[in-house]
């Protein structure tokens, strides 16, 4: 029942038309129910004074409603214009029904004499204007801040569609990247009449592209799922170095179920085989670490090629697609909430840390 009611107040709030009615009705019920309250303590309250504060009540809403429909008509204009035409329909509002209100009250009550007609009237006249002025107020305060609202909630949404196309471009950016790198190499293989090694590569190809235009850009997957994922793209280079390239793996129970970005890694195992397995004639080891501290998680990718080259754990001059694009995703996903550095290892090697908030994947 509780359920029930708190979604019918949240479709009356958040409906401009019943919310309109809504707080017509609160208010013009408040406002007979002050006056009979009035009437009440001044032991003034009878049947004719009960019929009458319901028929201004009536009338006070009616002319609520035609300062609306004027209020609509001149919401566009130029802010001079609005006020000018607010100020009229007000004036209006309430020297009709201040006309009404006296002439009742009178005719009602059954007093004939009024000592100063026109000062009397001015009375009821500034009693009415003063309502209709707190409705008026009202009426622009909560219309402002409706739209206000709006144009918040668009900007948000101009915001995250922005957002979601920068980390989709990101993301799609690899694709191309290491299409290409990847069907040079073919091509060498085909050259070197390695027709078969080459065919073997297409359908390593083929599995982990399917993969990759299978999979979400803006969903998160957990790292067991992209170290999977990673294999797949190994595979491609493994029939490339053969025995030359060693992988291992090292994933607590904890890291393995956190969420990351999908296809994080692959621009660094990538960058990894370029410079230090490629580089060598021996080839190398590429070791993947993963834990959780202090409520990040942290990944450290090693090589033991050659190292390179560092300034405050950056590398120096480094403009290439693979690590720029990992850098832009990071900072696009997480803000300051994470680190990417590099370090050289003794006696020699690479290692990328990445630090970035756990997050562990739903049950």
């Amino acid at each position: 029942m509780t359920n029930f009611f708190s979604k019918l107040f949240l479709s009356v709030i958040n409906n401009r038309r019943y919310l309109y009615w809504l707080l017509q009705i609160m208010g013009w019920s408040g406002y007979v129910f002050f006056i009979m309250l009035g009437a009440l303590l001044w032991d003034k309250i009878d049947t004719i004074h009960i019929l009458y504060t319901l028929f201004a009540a009536i009338l006070g809403l009616l002319l609520s409603m035609a300062m609306r429909e004027c209020f609509l008509m001149v919401w566009d204009m130029s802010p001079t214009k609005r006020v000018l035409f607010t100020l009229l329909s007000m004036n209006i509002a309430a020297g009709l029904w201040a006309l009404w209100k006296f002439y009742e009250f009178y005719r009602l009550y059954y007093i004939k004499e009024i000592e100063n007609v026109i000062a009397e009237y001015i009375y009821w006249y500034s009693y009415s204007f003063f309502i209709l002025l707190s409705w008026t107020g009202l009426y622009y305060g909560i219309r402002f801040y409706q739209e206000m609202q709006a144009e918040r909630e668009k900007n948000l949404r101009i915001a995250t569609t922005a957002h979601q196309s920068q980390l989709k471009m990101l993301r799609y950016q690899l694709n191309p990247h290491f299409l290409f790198n990847t069907l040079n190499a073919i091509s060498t293989l085909i050259l070197e009449n390695k027709g078969n090694i080459a065919n073997d590569m297409v359908s390593a190809l083929s599995r982990f592209l399917r993969y990759s235009l299978d999979n979400d850009p803006m969903q998160k997957v957990n790292l067991a799922q992209e170290v999977e994922a990673m294999k797949l793209y190994l595979d491609i280079e493994k029939i490339r170095f053969e025995e030359r390239l060693q992988l291992e793996f090292k994933l607590s129970e904890q890291a393995a179920s956190a969420k990351i970005p999908s296809m994080l890694l692959q621009p660094l195992i990538e960058n990894a085989i370029k410079y230090a397995i490629a580089m060598s004639e021996t080839g190398g080891t590429i070791r993947l670490e993963a834990g959780v501290v202090d409520g990040n998680l942290v990944l450290e990718l090693s090589d033991d090629g050659e190292g390179i080259e560092l300034e405050e754990g950056q590398i120096v001059g480094s403009n290439g697609v693979g690590l720029t694009n990992t850098r832009e995703r990071l900072q696009e996903l997480y803000g300051d909430n994470h680190t990417c550095t590099f370090s050289n290892l003794e006696p020699h090697g690479l290692k990328v840390s990445i630090s970035i908030p756990y997050e562990k994947e739903d049950a």
